[in-house]
């Protein structure tokens, strides 16, 4: 990053990330005693706002297939998670995360059935379920708080991206950020764990939006965070807008410095899932410093270690 030393090599700079951020891994270390990884499921949902329900084309950021491995949804839920925990390797409990298009985009006995699929192995301690704050009835609440309530760590993932309607129109979102409010808070009144994931980037938006989304979300209550730079993928509407050069892409110390000043105004207690995110080319157009997951960690991190870490802005 222009202007600053680089001090410390990356593998210090992602250990010290660690103790300037209440990360998700620390977190489920220190709770469980042992490493747990989140292993990526495909319940081979679809998603309302492209089959028509609401709308078709989805977000214009979004190509799922630029994220989720399609051909998995093909396998049973048993054997898409013996096949991740035998690529991953790296730790003997996991969290079942159901991760691509809608995951509670679906009749509830469906649901059921797949979740109980995944917890139905030994290994398995709890449930993600990645969704949208507008397709989660009281119905798929009550279903998740059951498995809560059975001992099981369950983690609700909504998509809000900006708590900032007019953006959340102009990226076609289909839902405004009220309607985050009331899912996040139904959740939360029945013990489940609500992880808001934000995207820093999106276009006509400032390092200012951003902390102002992360105000709203922290004010109306959440346990977890996710953030996650723009990317320009291929197949996306967005990637048009930024190939006619209508849109940029956002830099890497620009991402570090937004990300930095959010995790410095986020209270202790709430759990960053993830700081920075990757995609590969040729899916991925812009930036192609997220070619590499790491570098904006490592980036955050160098910013947190000469500004303070989590918290320290409040």
């Amino acid at each position: 990053m222009a202007g600053w030393a680089p001090f410390y090599g990356p593998a210090h700079q992602i250990m010290q990330l660690q103790k300037l951020v209440n990360m998700f891994g620390g977190d489920l270390a220190r709770r469980y005693g042992q490493k747990v990884h989140k292993l990526s499921l495909h319940g081979g949902f679809s998603c309302p706002n492209r089959d028509g329900t609401i709308g078709r084309g989805g977000c214009t950021f979004c190509h799922v297939a630029s994220f989720a491995d399609e051909s998995s949804q093909h396998h049973s839920i048993a054997r898409q998670l013996a096949s991740q925990a035998e690529r991953v390797n790296r730790a003997s409990r996991y969290l079942a995360y159901f991760q691509a298009y809608t995951s509670t985009w679906a009749e509830v006995q469906v649901l059921r059935s797949m979740y109980q699929q995944a917890i139905e192995l030994t290994s398995v301690v709890g449930l993600c379920v990645g969704t949208r704050p507008d397709c989660v009835p009281d119905s798929v609440l009550d279903l998740l708080n059951g498995y809560r309530e059975a001992g099981y760590e369950v983690w609700l993932e909504l998509g809000l991206q900006s708590a900032h309607d007019k953006t959340l129109r102009r990226i076609n979102r289909g839902h405004d950020f009220a309607c985050y409010q009331q899912t996040a808070r139904r959740a939360r009144e029945r013990g489940l764990k609500v992880c808001s994931h934000l995207i820093v980037g999106l276009p006509g938006e400032t390092a200012q939006h951003n902390l102002n989304t992360l105000d709203r979300v922290v004010e109306t209550g959440v346990d977890g965070i996710k953030l996650h730079p723009l990317h320009i993928v291929q197949g996306s509407i967005m990637a048009k807008a930024w190939q006619a050069g209508r849109i940029g892409a956002i830099e890497l110390d620009e991402y570090a410095m937004t990300a930095g000043e959010m995790i410095r105004h986020t209270p202790l207690e709430i759990v960053y899932h993830r700081v920075s995110a990757s995609a590969r080319r040729p899916t991925l157009l812009a930036p192609l410093w997220c070619e590499n997951r790491w570098t904006g960690m490592v980036e955050i991190s160098r910013y947190l270690t000469l500004h303070g870490g989590q918290g320290s802005a409040l």
